[in-house]
This record gives C-alpha cells, sequence and structure tokens, in this order.
C-alpha cells in the first residue's frame, strides 16, 4: 500500500490570473499525474503537456520526474523575447552612438 503525499499545481496565464491547485497524489506519482489530477489541462486544452515547460520549486523538470511531499510544480509560459536579445536592445537604446561604433 502506498502512502499519499500533497502537492501543488501552479501557473500564472498572461492575463494574472492564477491557477494553484493543491492534490493529493500516490507517493509514486509522477509530475503527469498531479497535473491531471488538478485539471489544469481541462482549463487549458490548448496546453498539450507533452508541450509544456514544468519545474519543481524553479529546478527544470519533466512529465515522468517523481514527486515529494510538498512539491510545487510550476507551469511555464513560453519566453516571448530572448533574455540575451532584450539586454542588447536595452543597451543598445541607452548607448551613446557618437561615443560608440556600431557593427554593420
Amino acid at each position: 500500500m502506498h502512502a499519499d503525499i500533497r502537492v501543488s499545481v501552479v501557473y500564472m496565464a498572461e492575463n494574472g490570473t492564477l491557477f494553484n491547485i493543491n492534490v493529493v497524489v500516490s507517493e509514486t506519482a509522477t509530475v503527469r499525474d498531479a497535473i491531471l489530477a488538478s485539471g489544469f489541462l481541462n482549463q487549458h486544452p490548448d496546453m498539450p503537456i507533452e508541450t509544456l515547460h514544468l519545474g519543481i520549486y524553479s529546478l527544470r523538470a519533466t512529465p515522468d520526474d517523481r514527486l515529494h511531499d510538498k512539491d510545487r510544480i510550476e507551469i511555464y509560459r513560453p519566453l516571448l523575447i530572448d533574455p540575451m536579445a532584450r539586454r542588447r536592445k536595452v543597451v543598445d537604446e541607452k548607448r551613446d552612438p557618437a561615443k560608440w561604433r556600431r557593427e554593420r
């Protein structure tokens, strides 16, 4: 017989809506099992589990990773812009063109 563990599944939509559900799953459960138990895929049918970017306490996770009691499964939105490209853009906007040669 397996004991039960408690985990939470969280997702913040672009519009600011928070999905935060606590579920009780078997101690042998995976990330996939917890996401299915939370009902997340019913509310977001356009987001197949195979395409989700997942983490457990901000450490990358896969749907097949095993869970521990009190884990927080985080579902991440895809990045809209590459962080390195964003930093370059900010620097370029602040840079004085008279002092810096631009590459051609």
